[in-house]
């Protein structure tokens, strides 16, 4: 499996991703197929596109934070391993 960090991606890329898993954006945040900002699983606040983060094999998708990325880790184990 090939990793690759999102902050590589421009904002459009993003989006056509997103798109593909299923989700959208308002060139902001991370919206829902319901058009609903989506919200960090752990720390409950609004997931922006330029601090999007998806692991590998997954498609939670989080702000990318040392504290979202521990708990993350501790729930599902290192996607790195």
């Amino acid at each position: 499996m090939q990793t690759f960090s999102l902050k590589q991606f421009s904002k459009e890329d993003k989006i056509l991703l997103l798109k593909e898993l299923g989700y959208q954006s308002d060139g902001k945040f991370v919206l829902d197929e319901s058009g609903e900002v989506v919200i960090d699983k752990y720390l409950e606040i609004p997931v922006l596109i330029n601090k999007m983060l998806i692991f590998p094999g997954s498609t939670i998708i989080l702000d990318d934070n040392e504290l979202s990325v521990s708990m993350y880790i501790d729930e599902y184990g290192d996607p790195f391993q």
